[in-house]
């Protein structure tokens, strides 16, 4: 039986406030590592041919696999050191309601986000970048001029500055602040340069 509505952000706050307090390196290193093994085994999850299955019935297992990881594990809050639980039937509830389809960009660089099956004869969007990793600024907008100029590359995803103005941008100080507000300043004339203004980041 579905969850009546969808879980809001004030109840899940309230839960999270709670429930079981946790360290974050437990979590990272002792909690998610232990459930993920348990998965394994419990589900038999193996890879024997690569790592995109194409077997029907290890499909099936990897998605109960994971419905099971995130209701026996559930979501853990790092800014208060707290899980919450969740149920099976809230997740439904999430699914049911989660869209099907996603408009990225805008003008001639949106595309169309639509689930894909295996061997489908649609395209994949296609997201480049560094994908969070540091990027040095001297570098930073020919990497993302180069990303937004490829033909086969549809969406964006930005680095992160290593430094601005030769500050290094630290966390929890004004300089991550100023660093964030150039990236998306940089990658907005990275796109601008590769005639792409539109395209999603």
């Amino acid at each position: 039986m579905a969850a009546p509505r969808p879980v809001s952000i004030f109840e899940a706050y309230d839960r999270f406030n709670r429930g079981k307090k946790v360290r974050e390196d437990t979590w990272d290193y002792v909690t998610i590592p232990t459930n993920a093994l348990a998965m394994k085994d419990r589900y038999d999850i193996r890879f024997d041919k690569g790592i995109i299955p194409e077997d029907e019935g290890l499909i099936d297992r990897l998605f109960l696999a994971g419905m099971d990881m995130l209701v026996t594990t559930g979501f853990y809050c790092p800014d208060i050191g707290r899980t919450m639980e969740i149920t099976e039937e809230e997740v439904y509830e999430g699914i049911k309601k989660a869209p099907t389809r996603l408009k990225l960009g805008k003008g001639k660089d949106k595309v169309k986000m639509k689930p894909r099956r295996g061997n489908a004869p649609s395209k994949p969007v296609v997201e480049g970048g560094p994908t969070g990793a540091p990027v040095s600024e001297d570098i930073f907008l020919p990497m993302m001029q180069g990303y937004a100029q490829e033909a086969t590359v549809d969406t964006l995803v930005s680095g992160v500055l290593s430094t601005l103005d030769g500050h290094p941008s630290t966390t929890n100080t004004p300089y991550e602040i100023m660093a964030t507000m150039a990236e998306i300043r940089l990658v907005r004339e990275a796109m601008a340069r590769a005639n792409r203004p539109g395209m999603c980041i």
